[in-house]
Formats: C-alpha cells, sequence, structure tokens
C-alpha cells in the first residue's frame, strides 16, 4: 500500500441498522468496523445531511478542491467511496481498530420523523444513540463523537446531556451558541448562510425527499428513502430561518438548542478555523474557555472549513487524542500543551503552542479613534471630533501609522464606540484589516469565503451587556430586551469582535472599517445580513455617527503578543 502502513483490521459495512428511540421512532445508521471479533472504541457522527450521500456526489465543487488540496487522498490506504461531507474516512479510521458510525438524525435521510435542526428532541435522540453504540457487541464501550460544522454544534449540544458512554469529543469549527454563533451577530440577523443552506444542504436530504438526486453508491437505493409528497414533506418538518426570524431574542427557543457549557465534562479537542467569522470560530474558542471538562484542548486552523479535517496531519491529531482517551493508550497526550495555533500572516503561517487561552503574555493594547484625522492613535486625542457615514454605504475607516516593527495579534478583539443616530436604531459592522504599504489590502482564504483580519457586529439597541459572563477582554451582551435609540442621543457601544490572529510585518498599516451593511469583497459574500424585515430602511438606513475624543474615547482593544513568546 503506498505511503501507508499495512493495515490491522478489514473494513465491514453494516447498512441501515436500526436503532430504536424511547419514544418509538427508528433512526438508521451505518456502522462501519474491523471485519474480526473484538470489542473495539467507537466514533460516531449524527446529522442530517444523509449518511449514503456520498462526498463527490452532494458536493462536487469541494471534493474537487480536497483533491487538489489532497492528491494522493485516494491512494494512501483510501477508495473514497465512504466518504461522507464533514465525517471521517471509515478507510482510515476502521484498519486503526476503531468502529465507525454515521446516523441520519430524525427526519433526514432514511430516519424517519419531524425534521427539526439544531433541536433538543434531536439531540436526546443523539444521546439514545450514544448509549446504544456503547453496549453493542463490537463496542468497548467507549463512544467519541467527530465532524465539521453542523456535526461538530451536535456535539456540543449532547455532551451536555451527559450520556453514561460518551468519553471524548472533536468539535471540527461548530458553534455553540444558537443566538450568538449562529442566528443573531451581535442582535443581527444572519439570514444569508441559512437561507441558502436549508433548501441545498438539508431538504434535500429530508427523509422522503422526492427532489434528492442522490442515490447510496454501493445499492443503488435513494438515499432519502420511498419519495413522499410535498405535501406531506412539507408539514413533516420546521422551517428553520423562519424560527430564526421569529426569534430575535436569546429567548427559550434558543436557549434550548445551546448546550449549558458547564455540563461538558468528557474530555475536548476543539478545532477552530481563524477565517471563520460569521460561523465558525466563536463557537469553538468560547466552548474550550467554558467547558468543564478539566482535559480539554484548542486547536486553531486556517483555510476552508472541510480540507485541514482530511489532511493527514491532522487526521493524525485526531487519532493521538482518541487513542488516548478511547483507546487507554499512554501516547504522550496528556503532555500536549493545551492550546496549539496556526499563526496567520501575509504570506503564509507558522505553527505555536500555549498553555491557555488568552496567552498569558498578552498586553492588551488601545488603539484610539480619531475622527478628525480618520486615524488610530495610541493616545486618546484631547478634543472631540466626530465622523458621519451614510449607513448602507461604504462608511468610514480609521487606520494606524506604519508599524515600526513587526507586531503579532492573537486573542479576542473588542471595541468601545461612542455613537449616535438620526434614527431610532443602527447596526454596527466593524472590520479589521491589514493594508500593505501601498494601500493594498491583504486578506485571506476563509471558512466560507475571502476574509479580513476580524470581523464584529452589534445592533445599538441590544447594546446591553450581561456582567456576569463579561469577560474584561470580551463583552458578552445580554440580548434580552430592546432598548431603541433617541435620535441624535450619544450612546457607548461595547462591540465584541470575533478572535483572530495576524502577524502585521513592519510597514503595514492596520485599517478599521465601520458600516451599517456587510463589508464585502468583489466576490458576493455568503455570511450575510441583509433581512429587509431585519433591517427596515426607516429605520437602519440613516445617517450614523461616530464621536471621539475626550469624555468620548473610543477605542478598540487588542491582544498584543510579545515577541518569543509559546512553546
Amino acid at each position: 500500500m503506498n505511503k501507508r502502513q499495512v493495515p490491522e483490521f478489514r473494513l465491514t459495512v453494516d447498512k441501515d441498522v436500526a436503532i430504536s428511540m424511547s419514544d418509538g421512532s427508528i433512526l438508521r445508521a451505518n456502522v462501519y468496523r474491523p471485519d474480526a471479533p473484538g470489542r473495539f472504541p467507537v466514533v460516531m457522527a449524527l446529522g442530517l445531511y444523509g449518511k449514503d450521500a456520498h462526498f463527490a456526489d452532494a458536493f462536487p465543487v469541494q471534493w474537487a478542491t480536497l483533491l487538489e488540496t489532497y492528491p494522493s487522498l485516494c491512494e494512501e490506504g483510501s477508495s473514497g467511496r465512504f466518504l461522507r461531507w464533514e465525517n471521517v474516512d471509515p478507510e482510515r479510521w476502521v484498519p486503526d481498530g476503531y468502529v465507525v458510525v454515521t446516523v441520519d438524525s430524525r427526519g433526514s435521510g432514511k430516519s424517519p420523523g419531524f425534521l427539526d435542526a439544531f433541536s433538543p428532541q434531536e439531540t436526546r435522540d443523539y444521546y439514545e444513540a450514544i448509549e446504544w453504540a456503547g453496549v453493542e457487541e463490537w463496542s468497548n464501550g467507549k463512544v467519541g463523537l467527530i465532524g465539521v460544522s453542523y456535526f461538530a454544534i451536535k456535539q456540543w449540544q449532547v455532551a451536555a446531556l451527559q450520556p453514561p458512554h460518551l468519553a471524548a469529543i472533536v468539535p471540527w469549527e461548530g458553534a455553540t451558541d444558537s443566538y450568538r454563533d449562529w442566528s443573531h451577530h451581535g442582535g443581527v440577523l444572519s439570514n444569508g448562510f441559512p437561507q441558502a443552506w436549508w433548501p441545498r444542504q438539508v431538504l434535500v436530504n429530508q427523509h422522503g425527499s422526492a427532489a434528492s438526486p442522490y442515490r447510496d453508491r454501493e445499492t443503488g437505493e435513494r438515499t432519502t428513502g420511498p419519495a413522499y409528497s410535498d405535501q406531506l414533506l412539507d408539514g413533516n418538518r420546521a422551517d428553520h430561518p423562519e424560527d430564526l426570524w421569529n426569534h430575535p431574542l436569546d429567548d427559550a427557543w434558543h436557549q434550548a438548542r445551546t448546550p449549558d457549557l458547564s455540563r461538558v465534562a468528557v474530555p475536548v479537542l476543539s478545532a477552530g478555523n481563524w477565517g471563520g467569522p460569521g460561523l465558525h470560530l466563536r463557537g469553538n474558542v468560547e466552548g474550550f474557555m467554558r467547558a468543564a471538562s478539566t482535559q480539554k484542548w484548542l486547536a486553531m486552523q486556517t483555510g476552508t472549513h472541510f480540507e485541514s479535517f482530511y489532511l493527514p496531519e491532522y487526521v493524525a491529531l485526531q487519532k493521538r487524542f482518541f487513542d488516548h482517551f478511547l483507546k487507554g493508550l499512554d501516547n504522550g497526550w496528556a503532555q500536549e500543551p493545551r492550546v496549539r495555533l496556526s499563526i496567520r500572516r501575509h504570506d503564509g503561517l507558522t505553527q505555536r503552542s500555549h498553555d491557555e487561552w488568552p496567552i498569558a503574555e498578552t498586553i492588551w493594547e488601545r488603539f484610539y479613534l480619531n475622527a478628525a484625522e480618520q486615524t488610530l492613535v495610541s493616545q486618546a486625542p484631547p478634543g472631540t471630533s466626530s465622523r458621519s457615514y451614510e449607513a448602507f454605504g461604504d462608511g468610514v475607516s480609521f487606520v494606524s501609522d506604519a508599524f515600526l516593527e513587526e507586531v503579532e495579534f492573537t486573542g479576542p478583539v473588542w471595541a468601545r464606540l461612542w455613537v449616535e443616530s438620526s434614527t431610532s436604531d443602527m447596526d454596527v459592522f466593524l472590520t479589521l484589516r491589514m493594508l500593505d504599504p501601498d494601500g493594498n489590502e491583504v486578506s485571506f482564504i476563509g471558512a466560507h469565503e475571502r476574509t479580513p483580519v476580524a470581523r464584529g457586529w452589534l445592533r445599538a439597541s441590544h447594546r446591553k451587556l450581561d456582567p456576569d459572563r463579561s469577560l474584561p477582554y470580551r463583552p458578552f451582551h445580554a440580548h434580552d430586551e430592546i432598548q431603541k435609540l433617541t435620535p441624535h442621543e450619544r450612546v457607548v457601544l461595547d462591540v465584541e469582535i470575533w478572535p483572530t490572529s495576524i502577524v502585521f510585518p513592519k510597514g503595514y498599516r492596520l485599517a478599521m472599517t465601520i458600516q451599517g451593511k456587510d463589508f464585502e469583497y468583489e466576490e458576493p459574500g455568503r455570511i450575510l445580513h441583509n433581512d429587509p424585515r431585519d433591517r427596515p430602511a426607516f429605520e437602519f438606513a440613516g445617517s450614523h455617527t461616530i464621536v471621539t475624543g475626550g469624555e468620548f474615547a473610543s477605542y478598540l482593544v487588542l491582544p498584543m503578543i510579545p515577541p518569543n513568546t509559546g512553546i
């Protein structure tokens, strides 16, 4: 075999295995296991993308990108025929003595029932599926969870229920907070991605979907079971994008879909993406920080949100983690530094490790806004000035002097802004950008799209903070009531900007762009906030003003990392 040791076990597949739920429902799973007697650790994923929909069929563009990034994918002991979107490759895991279980969640694929994404029922089903896998004849009683995005979100949710046979989780680029990470960024409805995702990736895999183009490559059968009428399908599912619109505050609906991270006690390897603002970033960091587990690790990477998951070095990382916690191997994992970071540079990456987050040596550097000059400066301007912009226009940018030496910012970011509006509300979209010596922006490959250094959002009427959950370096907004503005009255906003890691070379500058709409590059964005019902022009398209200096000091706080820091 090319570039791979001879496997210890061959693979056998049990298709459409029935898992009975306590309410009488049935979920269907594929079980990929060693073709040998014995009990093995289980790695599991439950989700609604179709356990039988092949990666290459369901996501051909992403499949081509993966093969371009990893051209030997189908040579190193894998044919790729069992590969599913955002799931592990059974041909890479089973030979090393693992059972891989992929489950169609209720209402998707071949699992009948009511389809309701991220729902408490789906999470309870996951609990019962874990307990089923923990006592099967091929199981050693230890179940680990792994998967990207949706499959990561479900891990946080079910881990908070503490199923007894759950032994460890690897949530790879997935949210933890239904409201703050997924549906409303700073109180602003994030409609662009859910509205596209729901029909394209979810409804096409609904159980009974007549529109699904996918067939099982092994059997030729429909991946979604028998075809149902449109009327039956429509009555057997939630309308997730509309649910998001109908819950504009962090109410009981969102809280039922947001795990209590203080109950996540199993070992955790949380993998996030610097290029995932708006979806695949905040949740991984917050999950690592707030999980109750004493055995938890954070790994931050870059690139598209699915490629790294399959690259050999990352698969090796995942296996080392599970080898330790599911097989009990003394492989040195316990001594692994708790935080593994890819540090972004304009021309590539460097790798570094730490034992904590935020990094212990962090210097919290303030950059004050000077509206008169549209600059970011080290000292607060003594006098007050202001700068106005049209909310739906290009906004206003504040730019630092060129850095006199290389400087790194890695960690949480936030800004305090004094603002006023001509209307009764305003949305603040903050974008941190890197400018080269010629004034050209340096951007990065993101999880979903081209991305800047960092992004943050806040709706002024959601400015109320939760003092119990706010930290000195990360404001936490309550999102439990609306506090409208009085037109032209000045108020202060503390804006959470999602974490970042970036090294500015000597001669480069930092820019902070403030707008009342999404910052976009030439190509259309995907993580957009443009539902006119959420942002009616009469209330959000007015004139906005940033006030700086004197008693109205507005500033940006960045985590500067001294040279020669880390392991």
